[in-house]
């Protein structure tokens, strides 16, 4: 695509130049920020990092907690610009579509002027946060200890194109959006159909074996069915005993996340380290190569696995020698789809979020163990028949992060003058 003919150099901190007919100004000058009353009814209004800003109710959420109290929640109209001040780092700005109430967090801003359009200003205000800008303005500990509020953005220098480009502008980006978003949903799709096929065919393989002739009984599992006749059926009793082994603070942390399995825990990320670590890491539990590791309060998710490290995890996890020779045969047994639902018969609580496995409840889990040379075998089926799925899987999700990249870029060189859309328009 074209760029515009002629640009010009702006105190702008984040963008180094714009068109030549584009003016630039304090936010102070565009916006006024609002502190509507709420009606009685109004319903509860969410700005998500995605640049949505809608009813809760119209997108599906977890972890909110509800003020008993509306104390400081302000009136919010479709067509408002919304910046969630702790989260605009993320991307949490966006325009309202519809009329509701929002809680303090939110500056809730209109132009000052009908030749500003919310929709432009919207994606600039969000390139400036994930481009790492608003980031930049704060030194806190952590990313949430961020806080762009009003007054700061008042001083924040924008981009003015003339009302025609802004309309244009997010014109085109709508239309091309829309396309891209479209495309890597159909990617998505046929990424989940992959992990789906991969997920039954270990599934089946690992409950039947690989012989389709072999005579079969039934496993006494109504969602198991028919195994092999020749296999065993035991409880995981047979091969799992329990131990602990504490004071080795210096040994590298361990979690078990239910897609991976037991993982290095990486303490630098923000990401990853939801869960308070102590200073006095003496109580942790140690964690040897093949042995079986359980957070006992997400057992019922599937968060277990045989260790291929040796660190040490939280006091909250069962840690168990594995007696069982082919380790691998019985790792990928006991994370297929047809075991995790064992580990949330046998794990009790009040609430599913606190759901706890006991360790005799572990311990009845059955499990059907196919002779050493058979395990062997399907281990190598499962790893070839893998291997192929996955190198799919790599391509897809290669495929999906260029064009979520590519759909970043285009916003941000639409939005900041680096592209002329008006003749694609």
């Amino acid at each position: 695509m074209k760029r515009y003919e002629e640009y010009k150099h702006t105190d702008i901190p984040w963008l180094d130049c714009i068109p030549s007919h584009w003016d630039a100004k304090r936010a102070k000058y565009l916006f006024n920020k609002e502190n509507r009353q709420i009606a009685d009814g109004d319903e509860v209004i969410t700005c998500f990092r995605d640049g949505v800003v809608t009813l809760r109710k119209n997108k599906r959420t977890t972890g909110f907690t509800e003020s008993f109290k509306e104390i400081g929640y302000q009136g919010i109209k479709k067509g408002d610009l919304v910046i969630h001040q702790m989260d605009a780092f993320a991307g949490s700005t966006g325009v309202s579509d519809s009329d509701g109430k929002g809680t303090p967090v939110y500056s809730v801003c209109t132009p000052k002027n009908e030749r500003l359009l919310t929709q432009y200003y919207a994606k600039v205000i969000r390139y400036m946060g994930l481009n790492g800008f608003i980031q930049s303005l704060y030194r806190g500990i952590r990313e949430r200890s961020s806080d762009f509020r009003f007054e700061t953005f008042a001083k924040q220098i924008l981009p003015i194109p003339p009302f025609a480009e802004q309309e244009k502008i997010v014109s085109y980006l709508e239309s091309k959006t829309l396309c891209i978003d479209a495309y890597v949903r159909e990617r998505e799709r046929e990424l989940q159909l992959l992990n789906e096929l991969k997920e039954a065919e270990i599934a089946n393989v690992i409950t039947r074996g690989l012989n389709p002739d072999v005579r079969m009984k039934d496993s006494g599992i109504p969602w198991i069915g028919l195994i092999p006749e020749h296999w065993e059926i035991k409880q995981l009793r047979s091969y799992l005993k329990m131990i602990t082994i504490k004071n080795k603070p210096n040994e590298q942390l361990l979690s078990v996340v239910r897609e991976k399995g037991v993982i290095i825990r990486d303490i630098e990320s923000k990401e990853e380290n939801h869960n308070y670590i102590p200073d006095d890491l003496s109580g942790y539990k140690y964690v040897s190569v093949g042995q079986f590791v359980i957070n006992k309060m997400k057992a019922w998710q599937g968060s277990y696995a045989v260790s291929k490290y040796n660190g040490i995890v939280s006091p909250a996890y069962y840690v168990c020698e594995l007696n069982f020779p082919h380790k691998e045969f019985f790792n990928i047994a006991i994370r297929s789809k047809f075991y995790v639902p064992f580990f949330t018969q046998y794990s009790k609580g009040i609430r599913v979020g606190q759901w706890d496995l006991s360790p005799i409840g572990l311990k009845s889990i059955p499990f059907f163990e196919p002779p050493h040379e058979e395990q062997q075998a399907i281990v190598a089926y499962i790893e070839d028949k893998c291997n192929k799925i996955n190198s799919l899987i790599g391509e897809l999700e290669a495929e999906i992060e260029y064009l979520k990249e590519y759909k970043q870029k285009l916003i941000a060189d639409c939005v900041t003058g680096q592209i002329n859309v008006q003749s694609e328009i």
